[in-house]
């Protein structure tokens, strides 16, 4: 079973809604299903994938807000280098000069 979804002759969707929809899956959604042995449940399953296609390109995805990493991640990290250099410096063999 076949479901299709012509977004740009909806009549539910909005103008924004449909360039939303189009810019991301496109002017026909479609949707198959032969899970079942009957087509009526197969019908079925066809229009929830389908509705679940559009509701994922309806989704407005949250702008990233950029943040920087707090003063204290700066100095664990420097001091995690610190002690690793101590670690390598103290493997290597007596009087290296260095």
């Amino acid at each position: 079973m076949e479901a299709s979804f012509d977004v740009l002759e909806s009549s539910a969707l909005s103008e924004a809604q449909k360039r939303r929809v189009v810019a991301k899956a496109g002017p026909v959604l479609r949707s198959i299903a032969q899970d079942a042995r009957s087509q009526h449940r197969n019908r079925e399953l066809a229009i929830e994938r389908l509705v679940l296609v559009l509701h994922e390109a309806l989704r407005v995805e949250r702008r990233r807000r950029p943040t920087s990493p707090p003063p204290e991640a700066g100095r664990r990290r420097l001091e995690a280098k610190r002690r690793r250099g101590e670690v390598k410096r103290l493997r290597r063999p007596p009087g290296d000069g260095g």
